[in-house]
């Protein structure tokens, strides 16, 4: 007599399909990943290369890199100069940079990205753009303990007494900031060269950073996050309360603020170095 299969075995081998099927997915395909290192140099590298110094930089034989490189010509991924028979990255490559590019959405990135640096530091965090009347904020996140700060979404910020207005300040060009930054300085009855050193100091630093400038006992960052032109996209900025808010350069707030940059650059296309 033919035994009949259990409901409770052919659900075992079922999850035992889907955990196979699942393994298999996480494992990815490994001869990708490792072409994909010769991508990675010549996207790096600004001048085109020889195979030898393309493979030896991927970690790979030449032979073992030109099986690749083949495949990526035909595909358009990577061209070769027919003179010198150096290698370069294809026009394909170009049209999937500017597909992500026209697609990439530097505020929405931004606000995923301090969401989870509010939730791991527990600070107020925030982001800023350049409109039509200066640097303005388009984006708030409050800790578990606010800062008593008087802004809100639309909030324009003065260039010389804020984190956020002194990094746009410092990083625009002058003939989109010259207006504003008239106004302010006939109002605190300050010149142009007063306050370039501040500027300077953004500059040095890479980030802007108030101590009870613009609020008393508030102090903030604001971090640049710059496009694939090189030109200032946005600001991020984190502020608190004296006594709970890190205000050292490399402090845990500077360096979390730097690394979200960094990344949402990328994400831009900014090639580090290029400013």
């Amino acid at each position: 007599m033919q035994s009949i299969p259990s409901a409770a075995s052919d659900d075992e081998d079922n999850l035992d399909a889907n955990d196979a099927a699942e393994e298999k997915t996480r494992s990815g395909i490994q001869s990708i990943e490792v072409g994909f290192r010769l991508l990675d140099v010549l996207t790096n590298e600004p001048r085109a290369m020889m195979l030898r110094d393309l493979a030896q930089r991927a970690g790979m034989s030449p032979a073992k890199a030109h099986r690749y490189l083949v495949s990526f010509l035909r595909l358009g991924v990577a061209s070769q100069d027919p003179v010198s028979g150096r290698y370069e990255l294809g026009g394909f490559a170009l049209q999937m940079g500017l597909a992500r590019l026209a697609r990439v959405d530097g505020v929405r990135l931004a606000r995923i990205a301090l969401a989870q640096m509010r939730d791991r530091l527990d600070q107020t965090v925030g982001i800023a753009v350049w409109g039509n009347q200066g640097p303005t904020v388009v984006h708030w996140m409050e800790s578990s303990h606010p800062a008593k700060a008087s802004l809100k979404l639309g909030d324009v910020m003065p260039l010389l007494t804020s984190a956020t207005g002194l990094l746009f300040a410092a990083y625009l060009p002058r003939s989109k900031t010259q207006p504003m930054l008239e106004r302010e300085l006939v109002a605190m009855k300050r010149t142009l060269a007063d306050v370039e050193p501040h500027f300077a100091e953004v500059r040095e630093h890479g980030a802007a950073r108030v101590e009870g400038m613009l609020l008393p006992t508030i102090h903030a960052f604001c971090t640049p996050v710059f496009d694939s032109t090189g030109e200032l996209a946005l600001g991020l900025i984190a502020l608190g309360h004296e006594g709970t808010f890190d205000t050292r350069w490399g402090g845990e707030i500077d360096s979390a603020l730097r690394e979200c940059a960094r990344e949402l650059s990328y994400e831009l296309g900014y090639k580090a170095g290029e400013r």
